[in-house]
This record gives C-alpha cells, structure tokens and sequence, in this order.
C-alpha cells in the first residue's frame, strides 16, 4: 500500500471532513502540514497575523455554519491564536485550529529550541474543548475523528490538535477515509411532553433564542405562532424571525425586554448561555426572575448554572422545538402579536438620541445593501446594534462586542464571513481605535477580493472608555491614541476609499462600493461627516 506523510494524509482528512479553506501563515514549523495542501481542493488564505487567521476562521464559521480551520506554527502563531480561539469559546463557535510544536524528543526539556513554550499542549487545553498532541502517526486518523466529533456533536467551540515536527514527516498507511459523526443530545420524551403542557397552558409566553438556536428557525416561528409568544433574540441570534410581527430584536439588558420577560408567564429559553454580556450589560443586576422557565441546551454543563429553571432540556434546540410542537394540541394564538409591538417600540424609545443615530446608520446599510453581512468590532455603533437591531435574516449580524470582547476582531472575521460566500458584500463595522489592532488585514482583503466594505466609525481614539472614565469620576487617560489617514491607508492597498461628507451619503457610497468585486472602505467621522451623531 502506498504510504502517505502525516502533512499529505491530514489534507485527506481535512477534506473528507468537508473542509475546503484553511486560514494560515506558513513557517518551518508547519510546513511539511502543506506538502499535499497544494494538491488539494483545500484553499488557503493567507492572514497578516496568526491572531488574524483564527478570527477569519470564527467569520467563517458563522456565515458558513460549518467548522473554520486555522494553520498556524508553534509558539507565538499558536499564542497570537489564543484570542480569538477565547472569542470562538465564549461565542460557541466552531473552531479547529492545528499547529506545529517541536520534535517529541525535546518537549518539555527546555532546551531553547526556536518557538518553544514550557508546555504549549497545557497551556492551550485550558481554553480548548479537546487538545491533543499526535506522539504517534498512527493515531492521526482518531485523533482528527475526534476533533470533528466535538466540534459537531456538543456545544461547539474551539478544539486543537499540535503536530511534532517529526510526526510531520512520519509516513503512514492511510486508513479508510471518512467523515466524523455528529452525536447531539435528545431528551427523553415525557420531558418533552411536559414542556409542550407548560407551553399548551400558558397565556402571556415568550420564546428567547441565542445563537444555538440559528438552526431552529423554522421550529421556533411555528412553535411562536402556534402558542402566541413574542420572540427576543440575543446578539448572536439577531435576525431570526426577520419580519415576523413576534420578533423583538432587542437586549434583555434593556428595561422594555425585562419588563416582556417578567411579565410572561412561561419562557423557554433555546440555546443561550443567558450570559451578563447580553442580559445585563450594564451589570446593574436587574435582569428579572422568570417564572415558569423553560431551558434548552446542548450542553449540560451550561444548564447546570443559573438561573434556576423549572424545567431543564438537554438537547438541540431544533430537536427540542420540532419535539415540543408534536406533542403541542391545537392552539389559539394569543396576544404575542401586540407585545411584541410593545416591546420594540418601548425598547427602540429608551435608547440614547446618540444611540438611535447610530442604529439609524446600520438600517441605512442594510436598506443600501440588504442582503450583505454586518461583522462588528467593539465600537459605539456596535454596541448600539446590540441593544436593538433588526437584521434582516440570521447571520447577516455578528461582532464580537458580546462574550471575550475582544478588539481588531472585525477586519479578519469579515474577510472569512467573505470567503465562506462570495455571493454577498460583508460590511465591516470597526472603530479607529479597534481598526488599528488589525489594519493589516485590509491586505488579506485585496489577496483574495473578498467583497469587504470596510466601514469605519471614526470618533478619534477609545470614546466609549473616555465616557465611562468620565461617568467614574476619572480623568481620561490613554483613550486618545493617534490614527492614520484611513483613506491613505486603503490607497496604499490599492482599494477604493472616501470619507463621507454627510451620512446621506452612505447609501450612494455603500451602493457604489457593493458594485465592486473586491474590498473597499468608506469613513464615517464623528465630527467630520455631519449626521454622525444626533
């Protein structure tokens, strides 16, 4: 039998598993992991930063609905990773990301060797749902199974697998070639037949979705509108239910939702880690005391935290909802309709003027360009969006505001939000301060035409940090970091740019810039462009 290197028979493995792009940077440390990679019907696209690649993964995954794979070396390309496989972890987003490390003979001796951590495999499986280090070639055929099997059987997140540098080159029969299995959790029927009672009797309910939900979309319309119940989506669900007159795009931080919320006499809660980040983001602690809750995960260690539920489901949250609607009698629909009405109204009114100017801006984009994608960083507008935005489908809304919070996400996630479809223009919502973490991706843009629309909400340096600095009683400090001439910098990748002289522009510029086949980037200046803040 013809053998195989470990590097050419993990491409086979790779693409068995339905992967066709992988984001990296090569180096030594990984380059035999591309010996078959060329051969491959596997792209790869290049990141100017390692931290980059594991977020381009993360904006792939969340368009793509499937697994996105980082390459990277070992040492600092797996410790630049690390940020964006804790957003991915935070997120519940499916990630795998292989690396390189040193030959097996020198691990952990300390040696000096050129990349060497004291002990990477220890240090990263704190933060991945499954780390492993290949010592044997032969195992790499269950050691890939198994990765997969994570990552598409439980709550997803990030899983790793670090290959020695010897392994690599190691030659092995190769097995037979096969996808992972999926095995997802079902709950037993009499738990479900008792949550189709509670929702059969129930007269004021209310449905609340996050992201573990996205795939349940057609379950969680018809269970809402066989039973009546307003629909609140999370950040990371935004979008379900477009159109619908249940939806409520908007935070369970806002006093509006709360007061839905405690006001229902049944919630049932699909895929939500019910988070501070997305039900009390002002950590004020008034999220209020649900009565007759109902929880849906996919993961039980999740359901075992607060808050307190009268009834727990381990499951898929489409398997729960297609199971709840059989056992569900025929129902009348009650009031959801109106509440919902209510609630938007009441929500979108408490806001800030500031605040509804900024989500004014995000619904111009949206009517500019209204099948593209908005991948946010952590910036004013962002975060305004979070409070209520109503996208126009799933997934066409996601940012990393929300769970690890971290900057410089957006430019390298909407790059992989492009990749995974090239059909749509992906807008990028970054500020200048969270731009200049990533500025460099602007090139992995150009590399690979990605219909990126680099949309930058300029106020001159971290004004969220100097308003609550302000609001605390502190004086500013380090919130003023200079910027560059953003239009300058997209010229110098050769790519079309303008700042806008007022924000009646925009849908000219984004109609514009979503004609062209590669990236672009358009300025909002908060003093600058009138129209930027009410």
């Amino acid at each position: 039998m013809t053998t195989k290197t470990v590097g050419e028979a993990l491409v086979d493995l790779l693409e068995a598993n339905g992967v066709e792009v992988v984001f990296g940077i090569p180096g030594v440390h990984t380059v035999e992991l591309y010996r078959g990679l060329a051969a491959s019907k596997i792209r790869h696209v290049t990141p100017r930063h390692e931290q980059g690649a594991g977020f381009m993964a993360d904006g792939y995954a969340r368009v793509s609905g499937k697994p996105g794979v980082a390459l990277v070396i070992t040492g600092p390309g797996l410790t630049n990773t690390i940020t964006a496989m804790a957003q991915a972890r935070q997120d519940s987003i499916p990630m795998l990301v292989i690396s390189g490390v040193n030959r097996r003979d020198s691990l952990g001796h300390g040696r000096g060797l050129l990349h060497e951590l004291p002990d990477q495999h220890g240090m990263i499986k704190t933060l991945a749902l499954y780390s492993h280090t290949l010592l044997n070639p032969d195992d790499l055929p269950f050691v890939v199974d198994r990765a997969f099997s994570v990552l598409l059987s439980g709550r997803p997140g990030p899983v790793h697998i670090e290959i020695p540098t010897d392994v690599m080159t190691a030659r092995i029969e190769p097995k037979t070639i096969r996808s992972a299995a999926a095995t997802r959790p079902r709950s037993d029927s009499e738990t479900l037949q008792r949550a189709a009672i509670l929702c059969a009797d129930a007269t004021r309910p209310v449905i609340i979705c996050g992201g573990g939900a996205l795939t349940a979309e057609a379950e969680v319309r018809a269970l809402a509108e066989q039973i009546g119940a307003p629909v609140v989506t999370t950040v990371n669900a935004r979008g379900m239910l477009a159109g619908s007159p249940l939806r409520v795009p908007a935070s369970p931080s806002l006093k509006a939702v709360r007061s839905l919320l405690k006001e229902a006499d049944l919630v049932l809660a699909l895929g939500t880690e019910m988070g501070q980040t997305d039900y009390d983001m002002y950590a004020d602690g008034g999220f209020p005391v649900l009565r007759n809750l109902i929880r849906t995960d996919i993961d039980a260690a999740q359901l075992a935290r607060g808050p307190h539920a009268a009834l727990s489901i381990l499951s898929g949250a489409k398997t729960a909802t297609a199971s709840i609607l059989a056992f569900l009698p025929g129902h009348a629909p009650k009031d959801g309709a109106a509440r919902a009405e209510v609630a938007r109204k009441a929500a979108l009114k408490e806001l800030t003027a500031k605040m509804r100017a900024e989500i004014a801006v995000i619904d111009a984009v949206y009517k500019a360009l209204p099948d593209c994608t908005i991948v946010g960083d952590s910036t004013q507008a962002v975060y305004a969006g979070n409070l209520y935005c109503d996208a126009p489908r799933q997934r066409s809304w996601f940012n990393s505001a929300t769970g690890y919070g971290a900057l410089g996400y957006a430019p390298p996630a909407a790059v992989g939000a492009a990749v995974a479809d090239p059909s749509r223009p992906v807008v990028c919502l970054v500020g200048d301060g969270g731009f200049q973490f990533s500025l460099a991706e602007i090139g992995s843009a150009v590399d690979v035409q990605a219909r990126v629309i680099f949309l930058v909400w300029n106020n001159d340096g971290y004004q969220e940090i100097e308003s609550y600095m302000i609001d605390s009683g502190v004086t500013p400090e380090g919130v003023r970091p200079s910027a560059p001439d953003f239009i300058l910098a997209a010229k110098a990748y050769g790519i079309e740019a303008e700042r806008l002289t007022s924000v009646t522009d925009l849908s000219r510029a984004l109609a514009d810039a979503g004609a062209r086949s590669g990236p672009s980037l358009i300025e909002i200046h908060q003093v600058k462009t009138s129209g930027a803040t009410a």
